[in-house]
């Protein structure tokens, strides 16, 4: 339907942008201000901040010693991260602490230069990162390939995991992935086997904790997996191994703070910029991550996909990111931890994860997590050094291992982007990150240009017809080929042009053209088709010649527009269709219940052949030709069948398969006529689950306990009101309806057929026009054309009528639940009517439709009903200080009618 649907007043993320001036903040923009400048503590926000402390810990102290830093700067991160880019970052629930994606480049970084310059690039790599975000380029940062990002990250996890393998085994890793993946079979030859069992319990723990069964398991699976497996792996170290290495936090009077960098300016630039890149790429997916958890966690979707219970509140509502301002908090929360002698900071997934499952609600459980950090710090000193320097390497070695996600695995090979993926983690291992992303970059760049330059073009002969199948995108690098392929077809002969790409650029589009030109001009007849009726993309001048996609089958075609020769392309095409469709194939015009021809549209729509169709949308067949016949129905529906498949299902599928599990809930009740032309789904603008629809020839409801009554449309709609709990019912009729010209023309000594008796349930509506005690339907601004246009309008207000007297339906309506419509659809006008709201309700208001128009949705209905009691009080809203009583009388003759005959003069159509 049009814009002037009635919507919803609750500011959803379905409601229309608000205006700056409102105050209210656009997506992706900064939180408002809070009033008063309070910060709040929501009892969920304490209890998730807790269980992200406990994550953090054991986490900030494994990715310490992986990069063989100070242990305390693990500390001083995850404190910074927390409070800092809590409080200014622009993504309120997610956790920023010290990076696993940093690891490798922080620990080259440390073995190079040394802890306190390396300190030096992480507040370079910060400040950075604060100009970027004031450029507001953020948006810019996900521009990267996908394939590229998560191979990223995959090569940083397996370099994280051989690195950390060492440690499990008891001795020191080396200093590069392949390194360490060559003095592994040494190392396994002289180990010891304390820190391996160690390193092996805690991996053990890790992937059991979250799996244990029954009401024990729920309990304890409240505490977090990372702090039981160190927990567990702590104790048993201090029974069985009391010589295993353990954490050794110095003294904070003995931390180091940065220095001026020392050392080549060109090395050092490069190094923050791999530390610029790394850090802000890692945010801002954790951002857009946490916006998607965030937003499932509001829409009541859990993990496994299962709706919640009934009962479950709703999530508090969350803002979404401002991924600029993110940018901005993340290089200030760096600056610090760089200037307090911290590890380089950015956004983690799996502590935002898990602070948003916890149920956090804002800024507060980040920022409260980094104070309980900053505690454990100077207060439990004492505890972190029980534990085992194994059980944080593997806690580690596990999150890198799940930086390999088969998930991204898998989408990037149904992208056809795996190749990109894979050169991207050999990079990334062999030679370090910067370098890994630039060999991803160049990969990802050369597989865009083979695919672009890569077109199949073959070339076959099928009964004197030549087939020409172009696979692939057409530029002006397949021009040569494309233009020695087309030059072997002989001269004049028939052709099919089966073109299957996206894509055509204007040199291609040209030389199609001027072939097909010289092909019509020597008596060649050119056919061009998509592969499953495909769209190619054209130059603008073009685009208004392609069909529109959702016009079905045969009247999938162009409108009366002329060719060069100045003769409209239906005209010859009418011609072409003569000699091509023998009397049994033509589908011919639509017909009417009583065999009648249908309108001339339908008419015109029968004569057009869209093979015939050139690039352009014209006509590249002689008039005098004839047209290759058409594909049989059964071949029609299976094309329609699979341009669904390819292009519609994949958009609907999520929707359908929740449909699937929930089952329909449907708010309206849509009875209508069964005339082809009316795309319920088109002018309602509804989709899947929202309308329970009944058509049937003239839209009629038969009486309850009507002679020969159906009573399939009785039970639908007992059904719909009684199972579905539909709110309204809507009965639309239609300009030029079969039904209702057979009623007009029915005569005593008509044949007693099928159809005759279904269309006897329209006889009260043919005695309601014609009866002097009921005020005519009219069309608010317009009499009614014709007698047939009148007896669809009164038909739509009789139907109402019927359908009080069904049973469950009166009751509903008794009880307030449930409100009835009546629509009328002008085909040719491509315009939609409705009922006056009192003639809806059956309170004897005037049978007005009023037109319903794209400009106002607040007001679906023209026409406010001032008096109830009065039916001949209405105020017609016309434009703003055009107001207008009228008042008609119920029962009185139409002012158009005069004498009170009762009857319409006839005009012409």
């Amino acid at each position: 339907m049009s814009a002037c649907v009635r919507i919803r007043h609750d500011h959803t993320a379905h409601s229309s942008p608000p205006s700056r001036a409102s105050g209210i903040k656009r997506p992706h923009s900064p939180p408002p201000p809070r009033r008063g400048g309070r910060f709040r503590i929501a009892g969920a926000d304490l209890s998730a901040s807790i269980t992200v402390f406990l994550i953090a810990v054991p986490m900030s102290l494994g990715l310490a010693v992986a990069m063989d830093a100070p242990l305390e700067a693990g500390l001083i991160s995850a404190a910074v991260g927390g409070i800092v880019a809590g409080l200014l970052g622009g993504t309120p629930l997610q956790v920023s602490g010290p990076s696993a994606g940093l690891t490798v480049v922080t620990a080259e970084l440390i073995q190079i230069y040394g802890w306190r310059t390396t300190c030096a690039i992480t507040i370079g790599a910060g400040l950075l990162q604060i100009l970027l975000g004031s450029l507001r380029a953020a948006r810019g940062a996900l521009a990267v390939s996908p394939a590229i990002v998560h191979g990223t990250l995959a090569g940083i996890g397996v370099a994280i995991a051989l690195a950390q393998l060492h440690i499990v085994l008891g001795a020191s890793p080396q200093s590069s992935a392949a390194a360490n993946a060559l003095a592994l079979p040494e190392q396994l030859g002289r180990t010891s086997p304390a820190a391996p069992l160690i390193g092996a319990l805690t991996i053990a723990v890790l992937v059991v904790w979250p799996r244990l069964p029954g009401r024990i398991g729920r309990a304890v699976r409240r505490l977090p997996a990372a702090l039981a497996s160190v927990a567990i792996a702590t104790a048993v170290a201090a029974v069985a191994a009391p010589g295993i290495a353990r954490v050794d936090l110095p003294s904070w009077r003995s931390h180091a703070l940065p220095e001026l960098p020392q050392g080549p300016v060109l090395a050092l630039a490069t190094a923050v910029l791999t530390v610029l890149l790394v850090a802000s790429l890692e945010s801002l997916l954790a951002a857009v991550a946490v916006d998607k958890l965030t937003a499932d966690r509001a829409g009541g979707r859990t993990a496994d996909s299962r709706p919640p219970a009934p009962a479950a509140p709703a999530a508090p509502r969350v803002q979404r990111s401002d991924l600029d301002r993110e940018l901005r908090g993340q290089g200030i929360a760096n600056v610090l931890a760089g200037l307090l002698g911290g590890l380089p900071v950015s956004g983690g997934a799996v502590r935002s994860s898990a602070n948003v499952r916890a149920g956090a609600t804002g800024r507060a459980a980040t920022v409260l997590h980094g104070v309980w950090v900053l505690l454990a710090a100077g207060l439990l000193v004492t505890a972190l050094e029980w534990i085992p320097l194994a059980a944080l390497a593997a806690l580690v070695m596990v999150v890198g291992f799940q930086m390999v996600n088969y998930a991204h695995i898998r989408n990037v090979h149904k992208h056809r982007e795996f190749l990109v993926y894979g050169a991207t983690i050999t990079g990334v291992v062999l030679f370090g990150v910067l370098e890994g992303v630039a060999i991803g970059i160049a990969v990802a760049v050369a597989v865009a240009l083979h695919r672009l330059a890569r077109t199949r073009i073959t070339v076959t002969e099928q009964g004197g017809q030549h087939l020409v199948v172009v696979r692939g995108q057409l530029t002006f690098l397949a021009v040569p080929r494309l233009s020695r392929a087309l030059g072997q077809l002989p001269r004049g002969g028939d052709a099919v042009v089966e073109l299957d790409g996206f894509f055509m650029d204007h040199a291609a589009y040209e030389t199609i053209q001027d072939w097909s030109d010289a092909q019509t001009a020597q008596g060649g007849r050119v056919v061009f088709t998509g592969r499953s009726g495909g769209r190619i993309a054209e130059p603008a001048s073009a685009a208004h010649s392609c069909c529109r996609p959702w016009t079905p089958w045969r009247n999938h075609h162009c409108h009366d527009r002329p060719d060069r020769s100045g003769q409209p392309v239906d005209a010859r095409r009418a011609a072409a269709t003569t000699a091509a469709f023998a009397p049994d194939e033509n589908p011919g015009a639509d017909r009417g219940p009583t065999g009648s021809a249908g309108t001339e549209g339908d008419a015109r729509a029968a004569n057009a052949i869209d093979a015939t169709a050139g690039p352009t949308g014209r006509s590249d067949t002689p008039g005098d030709g004839a047209a290759v016949p058409r594909r049989t129905g059964a071949h029609r529906l299976a094309s329609g069948l699979s341009s669904f498949q390819r292009n519609t299902a994949p958009l609907v599928r999520d929707e359908l398969a929740r449909l699937a599990r929930e089952g329909q809930r449907p708010s309206q009740l849509f009875i209508t006529c069964a005339d082809s032309r009316l795309v319920t789904s088109m002018i309602t603008a509804s989709g899947p689950g929202d309308l329970f629809t009944v058509r049937n020839v003239g839209n009629l409801v038969p009486p309850p306990g009507a002679e020969a009554g159906d009573d399939s449309v009785g039970a639908a709609i007992e059904y719909a009101v009684d199972v579905l709990k539909v709110e309204s019912i809507t009965v639309c009729g239609h300009s030029g309806c079969g039904a209702m010209q057979a009623l007009m023309g029915s005569k005593p000594d008509t044949p007693r057929t099928s159809l005759w008796r279904w269309l006897r349930h329209g006889l009260p509506s043919l005695k309601r026009m014609r009866s002097r005690h009921h005020a005519w339907a009219r069309i608010s601004g317009r009499l009614p054309a014709d007698e047939v246009e009148q007896l669809c309008l009164t038909n739509v207000v009789q139907q109402l009528d019927h359908l009080r007297a069904h049973e469950s339906v009166a009751r509903r309506l008794a009880e307030g639940a449930l409100q009835l419509h009546g629509m009328y659809f002008h085909v040719g006008e491509a315009q939609a009517y409705l009922l006056a709201e009192g003639a809806s309700a059956g309170s004897g208001v005037d049978e007005v439709f009023d037109r319903v128009g794209p400009c106002d949705p607040n007001h679906a209905y023209p026409y406010d009903i001032t008096d109830l009691s009065d039916p001949t009080s209405l105020t017609a809203l016309g434009d703003p200080g055009d107001h207008a009583a009228v008042s008609v009388p119920t029962g009185a003759a139409d002012p158009a009618d005069p004498t009170g005959s009762g009857e319409l003069e006839r005009t012409s159509a």
